[in-house]
């Protein structure tokens, strides 16, 4: 999908501070960070959000989560915690329609 900024990045037809990849997954810095660490972990292959799952992809997001996990424990976070968030469509905050889990750590949430 040559008109999503995230499958360009997979790509490298675009630049992104890379933190992790597998076969399935890329993780990288978000350029708008919420908190000290804010990361975007997609998977390679482009779903659009949530509401585009589909049975099969399973898989893929459980590999997003594994990614989130091995992160954490790379940077330190496993036993102080971390947020994982994931947006979906416009009045749930989604802005870029290439599923994405945002992974934030190093702050409290406030509010919650």
């Amino acid at each position: 999908m040559t008109d999503c900024v995230f499958c360009r990045i997979i790509a490298r037809q675009h630049a992104a501070d890379i933190e992790y990849e597998d076969d399935a997954v890329l993780a990288f810095k978000d350029i708008y960070p919420k908190a000290p660490v804010h990361l975007l972990i997609v998977p390679k292959r482009h779903i659009a959000s949530v509401m585009a799952l589909a049975p099969g992809d399973a898989e893929v997001v459980g590999r997003c989560v594994l990614a989130a996990k091995s992160l954490g424990e790379a940077k330190g976070f496993a036993e102080r915690g971390y947020r994982l968030r994931l947006n979906c469509g416009p009045e749930g905050g989604q802005v870029v329609y290439h599923l994405h889990v945002h992974f934030l750590a190093g702050t409290r949430p406030s509010g919650v």
